[in-house]
């Protein structure tokens, strides 16, 4: 398996783990980003704005399953 599908199989799974327990989490309103409910800040954007809504939980993290990761993370610098 080539590692783009690797990475759309993980975006799935996450997303099918997030939509199944969406009180867990919420969406960054700065960046989109979904993290768990505990943050007070994004770790992406340091936004410290967020949505809980079930409903934003999960159109979210629908959203971000189907397309393709765009975030730089900290083990992209290395």
């Amino acid at each position: 398996m080539s590692a783009p599908d690797e990475s759309k199989d993980q975006r799935v799974k996450q997303a099918e783990k997030i939509t199944t327990h969406p009180e867990q989490y919420k969406v960054c309103e700065g960046c989109g980003s979904i993290v768990v409910a505990r943050a007070v800040t994004c770790p992406s954007c340091h936004a410290y704005r967020f949505d809980a809504t079930t409903e934003r939980v999960v159109t979210q993290a629908k959203n971000l399953a189907k397309r393709s990761a765009h975030s730089v993370l900290s083990s992209d610098m290395t």
